[in-house]
């Protein structure tokens, strides 16, 4: 079920908004945000403001790149975490 078909039935009353909330896996705090830009905006105030926009906590390539070859290559024979605490970032 899409977020915008569940807000949708929240609307409509087959739902309690705090049904709705359980549903998507949000609180309560954000069901209400999401409930005021259904009522201010409409449907289209449902729809994700962020698509389009790269992340702010973007890493740089040639930081993935490095941190891949580290990995495959000198410390292939440590787990995720182990890797992680070597690195120490």
């Amino acid at each position: 079920m899409k977020v915008q078909d569940v807000i949708l039935r929240a609307v409509a009353k087959q739902i309690t908004w705090w049904q709705a909330a359980e549903i998507l896996g949000i609180s309560d705090r954000s069901m209400r945000r999401w409930k005021g830009r259904y009522e201010e905006y409409g449907y289209d105030g449902l729809f994700d403001r962020r698509k389009g926009k790269p992340s702010p906590k973007r890493v740089p390539l040639q930081q993935v790149e490095e941190v891949l070859r580290l990995y495959q290559d000198r410390y292939a024979d440590l787990n995720v975490r182990h890797f992680h605490e070597k690195l120490g970032w």
